[in-house]
């Protein structure tokens, strides 16, 4: 994560973009709140997981992530007008994280293959593929009628990876696509533009979240439990279930998030009501670690998927990984990168996905 966030701080000049046009990267930071075990309603439970973000701060700063505190209470309340902190026990904040801006990052991407001399095929699904006589796809079929040969195919479909690989006669990963939703709220009296801009990536300590999505309006999320749709089509990602409508009346999903959240972030509640719903789909693995490497089955394909909703945050990590791969022709147990090897057994395909993801939201 420490080289994604420096190469998409260098977004700009590497993509070559118009002058302010690919500042893709608000470093507001992340601050994740932990609550008081005197004062929850499981205090076992709540002391575990600060002694366990105690843990994840130590590591943090081997890996490299010096700038990540341990707040009390006190620097909580005095750091962050939007927090109440009376209910609390500490917070772990980081101001080097934050959050992207995908729209700039695909289109200004697609922009720069087009650029290099490469081909972005929109709406032109793969339906199939062509193999030689020893099993080896050297082409595949799209909707549109078209081939298209290459040496090697990089599955990065996420959520329609197991179809995918199902029609390719590859071996399918254990991804589930689960739906999730994201809820917008419009800015009230009780802060400013200014202050909401600048407001961090909050995590209550029942993992809602929120974020600025500009100075109007926060981004709200907070997963539930839901079953894998594995047979979902295009259009149910964009399908908003009548419970999870932010218009459903009083006791639908998105007004449930809005209180959670105001209940650590009292200014919350003055603000002027929820404006939209939207939803797709997490590819979500068993330990909420991606998928890296080729399949067992079909030496042609080369997986990036399942990242459980963190893939964009990932992108320049997994393309680095994914081209020494690519350029091996196997799937490899480490890699070079920025002066440091990196180990990647924990996200190779076929591990027995022991190792989880620690901070899931």
């Amino acid at each position: 994560m420490l080289y994604s966030t420096q190469r998409y701080a260098a977004f700009e000049s590497e993509f070559h973009c118009e002058p302010g046009q690919g500042r893709v990267l608000v470093q507001n930071g992340y601050l994740f709140l932990y609550a008081d075990p005197g004062r929850a309603d499981d205090p076992a439970a709540a002391a575990a997981r600060w002694e366990g973000a105690q843990a994840n701060v130590l590591m943090q700063r081997e890996a490299g992530l010096a700038e990540v505190e341990l707040l009390t209470p006190a620097q909580v309340g005095e750091r962050f007008v939007h927090v109440d902190p009376s209910g609390l026990v500490g917070a772990t904040f980081c101001s080097t994280d934050g959050f992207l801006r995908p729209d700039i990052i695909y289109m200004e991407g697609f922009r720069r293959v087009e650029d290099l001399g490469g081909v972005v095929r929109q709406n032109e699904p793969v339906v199939g593929g062509v193999f030689d006589a020893a099993g080896r796809m050297v082409a595949v079929k799209t909707g549109a009628g078209a081939e298209v040969a290459a040496d090697l195919f990089i599955d990065a479909t996420n959520a329609w990876s197991p179809r995918l690989t199902e029609l390719l006669g590859a071996r399918t990963l254990p991804i589930s696509p689960l739906k999730r939703y994201l809820y917008f709220l419009q800015r009230g009296p009780s802060l400013t533009p200014d202050q909401l801009r600048d407001l961090p990536m909050t995590i209550t300590p029942r993992r809602a979240y929120c974020r600025p999505e500009n100075s109007e309006q926060l981004l709200l999320g907070w997963a539930h439990d839901s079953a894998s749709d594995d047979d979902f089509d295009w259009e149910d990602q964009d399908v908003i279930e009548p419970e999870f409508f932010h218009k459903s009346g009083l006791e639908n999903y998105g007004m449930q998030l809005w209180m959670e959240l105001s209940e650590s972030m009292p200014p919350f509640m003055e603000f002027d009501g929820l404006r939209a719903t939207t939803a797709g789909f997490y590819a979500v693995t068993p330990d909420h670690n991606p998928f890296l490497g080729f399949n067992p089955t079909q030496p042609a394909l080369l997986h990036a998927v399942g990242f459980s909703g963190h893939g964009a945050m990932m992108g320049p990590f997994t393309a680095a990984a994914v081209t020494e791969m690519a350029l091996a022709g196997r799937t490899l147990d480490a890699i070079e990168l920025g002066g440091r090897r990196i180990d990647l057994r924990a996200l190779q395909v076929g591990r027995t996905c022991e190792t989880h993801e620690g901070m899931v939201i």
